[in-house]
This record gives C-alpha cells, structure tokens and sequence, in this order.
C-alpha cells in the first residue's frame, strides 16, 4: 500500500474518533453544569472539557474570557480550533475521498453522509447562535451516532488487510490519547480546593466521566458498587473487557501491528514499542499506579502513546 494511502486511512480513523470524544465531552460538561453549586462557585467544567480535547490553551490565545457558549462554540463549530467536531468530520470526509477505492461502498456512505448532515447542521447554525440545549443536543447524538456508522461499516465491511489495519490502528490510538486525557483532566481540573474527594460534587464528576465514555453500566456489571474513583481508573487502564480501557486499546493496536508485520513480511520499531507499552499495562496495578501517582502515569502514558503514533507514521506513512 502506498504511504500516502495509509497515512489517510490512518488520519480519517483518528478524525472520527476524535469528534465523537469531543461530543462525548461536551455532552458530560453540559450534564455537570445542572449539579446545584453553591453562589459565586466556578467548578471549572469547561476549563476542564477545553484541556480534555487539547484545546484550552488556543481557546485562551484566541478569546481570552472563558465562557460556557464560547466553549461550546469552539468545540463544535469553530473552524479556527482543529479540533473542532466540524473540522474533525470536514477532514475525515478529505481523507475518505483522497482514498475512496480502499474503502467499501458502506464506509464511504457512513462518512459522506456523515459530511452531508454536516453541511445542514451548519447552515442552520449560521441562523441561531447560540444553539439552544435542544438543537445542541440533536447535534451532539448525530456526531456520536456518525462515529458508530463509521466504526460498524469498518468492522462489519472491510477486509481484514492493511487498509483495515490501519484503519484500527487510528481508532486505538486516538482512543486510548482520549481516555487518558479524560481521566487526567478529571483528576486536576474538575474538583474545586472547597470540595472534599467523595463529597457528592466529587461523587457526579465521576459519573459524568464514566457518562462520557459510556461506562457507566460497565462499571456497576464489574464492580458492583457505589462510584469510588480508584475502581473508575482500574476500569479505565486495566480492564481488558472494558473496549476504551488503556489496556483493551493497546491489545488492539499490538494486534494490528503486528497483522501488517505479518503482511508485510518484517517488523519494525513500531511493533516493539507497541509491545513494551501493553506488557507494561499488563504488568500494572492500581496500587502501583497510585503510589506512583495517577497524573505521572498518565503523562507518561500519553508521552510514550503519541511516541508511538510517531514511530509509526515514520516506519509507514512517510514517502
């Protein structure tokens, strides 16, 4: 397969993925801002929804006051944020069309149409700014339902071959980026100095966490018990069964890896560096991880994980 070819099927995936975590977040902030809080509180949601997309930084730069509609506005429509969802889907249909023939009829029709929906949510945005909770909310399940059209035609259509396996290569990676960063920000951000962890404030951020990565019936099926967020992080890392857990990604991106080394007849730094990755999660506990401390290990983990998308854009998707 041609690197250019790769690279899009790689880019598109991660696009994808990227919008639907960006809805998923905005939808898991909006919830947070009906929890009662007493006057003049400021909690930090969407600080902390801006900093979970990698965004607050530029947000800041380019309006300075930091306000729920502006928020919102950057990380759906605003096409001066990259990653906004509109510039997410606008470059995953680019990518699409730059390599139609390695897609089936189904993928493209999920991602085509997907950019045509798109296209109506916008000029109907240009009419009524700000959107409303209602219309926010029809857009935000359109976004989430788009990524699961994509992800089910991937799965249910494609061959299982290079361009499959670069295709999943992109969904893990921007996955597990998107979990980590979640989890981090949560820990950081959210809970205000005032707030005890496990007072009930602490107790609905959580929530809203697991909400946002739709776990939060995995979690009572595994655990059985009342939120407690040492359980949220072992749900999250080290869970196999759990499809957005660290781990479970990583079982996926080693497997896709080495499906192309197996194709392609040698293996590279890539599949070592995917391997030391998942041997690390599957050596890992949680008592480990906090004694080492949370923030530490996801920082390294989202280092060594973008080190990784890196290596493999070297080892394949450069010409």
């Amino acid at each position: 397969m041609l690197a250019r070819t790769a690279d899009n099927l790689f880019w598109l995936a991660r696009s994808m993925e990227r919008a639907d975590y960006i809805a998923r977040t905005i939808e898991a902030t909006l919830r947070l801002e009906y929890l009662p809080k007493t006057e003049g509180e400021k909690t930090g949601e969407w600080e902390g929804a801006l900093n979970a997309a990698g965004a607050y930084d530029s947000y800041i730069a380019e309006h300075g006051e930091l306000d729920e509609e502006g928020a919102v506005e950057y990380l759906t429509f605003d096409r001066t944020n990259p990653s906004s969802i509109c510039n997410c889907l606008e470059n995953a249909r680019t990518a699409g069309r730059a390599v139609r023939t390695a897609l089936t009829a189904e993928t493209w029709t999920a991602i085509n149409d997907a950019w045509l929906e798109l296209k109506r949510f916008e000029a109907s945005h240009r009419f009524s700014r700000p959107m409303d909770r209602v219309a926010l909310t029809r857009f935000l399940d359109y976004v989430k339902k788009a990524s699961l059209d994509f992800d089910g035609s991937c799965y249910r259509t494609m061959l299982r071959n290079d361009a499959y396996w670069f295709n999943r290569l992109g969904v893990f990676i921007e996955r597990a980026d998107n979990t980590a960063r979640l989890l981090d920000v949560k820990y950081h951000l959210l809970l205000p100095s005032t707030e005890s962890v496990g007072g009930s404030l602490d107790y609905f951020q959580w929530v809203a966490v697991l909400r946002a990565v739709s776990a939060a019936t995995a979690y009572h099926w595994v655990y059985r018990d009342r939120v407690k967020p040492w359980l949220i992080a072992d749900l999250l890392i080290l869970k196999r069964a759990m499809p957005r857990s660290l781990i479970s990604c990583y079982e996926t991106i080693d497997r896709s890896l080495d499906s192309l080394a197996r194709d392609d007849g040698r293996s590279g730094i890539a599949q070592r560096q995917a391997r030391a990755m998942h041997a690390k999660l599957e050596r890992a506990s949680m008592t480990q991880i906090f004694q080492g401390g949370l923030h530490e290990f996801i920082t390294a983990f989202i280092e060594d994980n973008a080190r990784l998308s890196s290596t493999i854009s070297e080892q394949y998707l450069f010409t």
